[in-house]
């Protein structure tokens, strides 16, 4: 995918994450699942995506409530890293199924069935770039924001 200068590259986790909500969406209809991930990710809750308030917002749920996902393959499924202190809680289900957002594959993370609290939260992720998965969370069939996740490889 070629960029210019208001354009985000997918691979640059910074631009990514102050794009624009039609940006991200793009973004995310273009990218391929990418492989199941594993091991630990930072993730950044993208609220209110390319407003003035989407960074800020990104930084206090980093310091308050969500700090990204621990990836377990041999288990098939997540833990959310939440808290200040970067507690594993809030188990998802991982697999591949069909996006609900775009045509084809997407990884779900489900809660369906491994959460009280976010039994209603269904997210989707692809590989926007190696490493870095933009993701969108569902509350019920409503798509209620974005975030990223970036793994260390």
């Amino acid at each position: 995918m070629t960029t210019t200068d208001s354009a985000p590259a997918a691979n640059d986790p910074a631009r990514l994450a102050g794009a624009s909500g039609e940006e991200l969406d793009d973004i995310f209809r273009r990218s391929p699942p990418g492989p199941i991930p594993a091991g630990r990710s930072k993730g950044t809750a993208i609220l209110f995506a390319g407003s003035a308030f989407t960074r800020p917002l990104a930084a206090l749920a980093r310091i308050f409530w969500w700090k990204g996902k621990v990836f377990s393959p041999s288990t098939g499924d997540l833990r959310n890293l939440v808290t200040p202190f970067g507690v594993p809680l809030i188990r998802a289900k991982v697999y591949q199924d069909e996006s609900w957002f775009s045509k084809g594959p997407a990884i779900i993370l489900d809660y369906s069935k491994t959460s009280f609290v976010a039994r209603l939260i269904r997210d989707e992720i692809r590989e926007a770039s190696p490493g870095v998965y933009l993701g969108q969370v569902y509350w019920g069939r409503k798509r209620i924001a974005h975030f990223m996740l970036e793994f260390n490889r």
